[in-house]
């Protein structure tokens, strides 16, 4: 067996193993002490709720902003009693594809569709966990039991003034050349999902850009990290717990440690802000297209994201242009 082999067994039993909160703010205070060797414990719970423990979500993260951002999140309580579980060998074999590819992450695009690939490897009994995790996130009930909703249209968006909320997302989509939706909800089936999930997924394929606009994170590489952060905090996403954890692992597997530190301070408080923000899950955006941004963030309640680092910093250091938003 190989040193690589070794340390990566050692790693899934780890995830396996799971913790607690307490094990979340050890973890994350040890590593911010500087015992760089807790980045595999901090990554390794990242993941645990990802993929073996869906209701200890919160409860591992805001463990982990506590230790490592000094001050828990202000926000409701969502508490569920953890299985045990297992992970199959297609979606280890998936991961670890993922972190040792020194390709993936150049694209966040790119590792959001491989990494939302991997939940093809989660049983039924898993999804249906995180579908009664998601009923417990105040908002999301009442969002659901509206039903899947119909699709934005450009042409909806474009009378709608510059300045808007609806011609922000226009002037976005259009300039570049993007899609109104993340990613294409029929092929991945996200509508065969047990409810509520099969609503909240295409619901933030819709919104995730609304999100990105009325929270204030910006449509850089960075801040794709912070708004995953924000998604979980709000109701769970699994999509982001899995990118979250998948980069965790990557960072520690194979990056300096200070990647590791500088990853931490943007998905914590990305988090925090999800946490602490309003439930905006169930907002009637189709009623707010034409109102200008801060005024919709004034009706909600909603504060702006505010950046650790520069939105822009990774793109900058590859000489890449920003994009238009």
């Amino acid at each position: 067996m190989t040193t690589t082999e070794s340390a990566t067994d050692d790693y899934q039993v780890r995830v396996l193993s799971g913790g607690d909160r307490a094990d979340a703010v050890r973890a994350a205070s040890a590593l911010r002490a500087g015992d760089v060797s807790a980045r595999y414990e901090v990554a390794a719970l990242a993941l645990s709720v990802a993929v073996v423990a869906p209701e200890l979500v919160v409860e591992v993260y805001d463990g982990l902003t506590e230790g490592w951002l000094g001050m828990a999140p202000d926000g409701p309580a969502v508490t569920g009693a953890a299985q045990p579980g297992t992970v199959s060998d297609q979606l280890w074999d998936g991961l670890w594809a993922l972190v040792f590819d020194p390709d993936a992450g150049r694209d966040p695009a790119l590792i959001t569709v491989r990494t939302a690939a991997l939940t093809e490897f989660l049983s039924p009994e898993f999804h249906e966990r995180v579908a009664d995790m998601a009923l417990r996130y105040p908002g999301v009930a009442e969002a659901a039991a509206d039903g899947i909703p119909p699709r934005f249209t450009l042409d909806e968006l474009a009378v709608c003034p510059r300045d808007s909320l609806g011609g922000s997302m226009h002037a976005f989509v259009v300039d570049n050349g993007f899609d109104l939706e993340v990613l294409d909800r029929d092929s991945l089936g996200l509508q065969e999902l047990p409810p509520p999930l099969d609503y909240c997924n295409v619901r933030i394929l819709q919104c995730h850009d609304i999100w990105h606009l009325v929270a204030g994170h910006a449509t850089s590489g960075l801040h794709e990290v912070s708004v995953s952060g924000f998604q979980m905090a709000q109701f769970g996403h699994q999509y982001s717990s899995m990118f979250l954890g998948m980069l965790l692992t990557k960072m520690a597997f194979t990056q300096p440690p200070e990647i590791t530190t500088f990853t931490l301070d943007t998905i914590l408080t990305g988090y925090r802000h999800g946490r602490e923000s309003p439930p905006l899950l169930g907002v009637e955006w189709e009623s707010l297209w034409a109102l200008p941004i801060p005024e919709i963030r004034d009706r909600l309640g909603v504060v702006a994201y505010d950046s650790p680092y520069p939105a822009w910093i990774l793109e900058e250091m590859q000489g890449q242009e920003p994009r238009q938003a």
